[in-house]
């Protein structure tokens, strides 16, 4: 069922999930969550029925069976290590987020060029780089984030799939070559705050 879930209802179940957790009514239907998130309610009910199928008449859906249902849908059952290269100002602040366990992952390492030693930053340790294709092997890990500046983060990318790593989570604003298989996210910062200006501009 989740390979048919789009990658726009993808980024939409977080938000029911975070919505079903501060709720304690044991049934809740698609009209109820579409007004307290402000969403469409014909939108609300297709997400739904891609994750759980449809609700029951006048009752809606069991909430617990709901939120399992999403936590399975996104994949929080199990949670998947992850590295970051690039222990700056940015990668230490996603190592500081703690949140990122309730969705299924966790940074358990950090890599820097300039590691010379081991050290640690945010409770976890920093390693050289010279030491992530060992790391990551001996770790099984699969997810790489990126944080470093944008003349190195295709390196970077290389280093990590050479390692293993099956998915990258990339905050350099560079657009990154990688092989048919890996799995690719870029969030770009300059982009999202360039639309969030031009919002503003009647």
């Amino acid at each position: 069922m989740q390979s048919a879930i789009s990658k726009a209802t993808l980024g939409r179940l977080p938000t029911y999930l975070r919505y079903l957790e501060n709720i304690s009514s044991e049934h809740i239907s698609a009209p109820a969550i579409a007004r307290a998130l402000g969403l469409g309610e014909v939108l609300v009910r297709k997400d739904l029925s891609l994750v759980c199928g449809k609700g029951k008449p006048k009752t809606g859906y069991a909430t617990d069976a709901l939120k399992a249902s999403l936590r399975t849908a996104l994949g929080v059952n199990n949670v998947t290590p992850a590295v970051l290269v690039g222990a700056g100002k940015l990668g230490t602040a996603l190592m500081d987020y703690r949140g990122f366990r309730d969705y299924g992952m966790e940074i358990i390492a950090a890599f820097d060029k300039d590691a010379e030693k081991s050290r640690i930053a945010s409770g976890k340790p920093v390693y050289s780089m010279d030491q992530l294709r060992r790391f990551c092997q001996m770790q099984d890990v699969k997810i790489g984030i990126i944080t470093v500046p944008a003349n190195a983060a295709q390196s970077v990318c290389d280093q990590l799939i050479a390692s293993g790593i099956e998915a990258v989570w990339n905050f350099s604003p560079v657009t990154l070559k990688i092989p048919q298989g890996i799995a690719l996210q870029n969030e770009n910062l300059a982009l999202s705050l360039a639309h969030l200006h031009s919002m503003q501009i009647d």
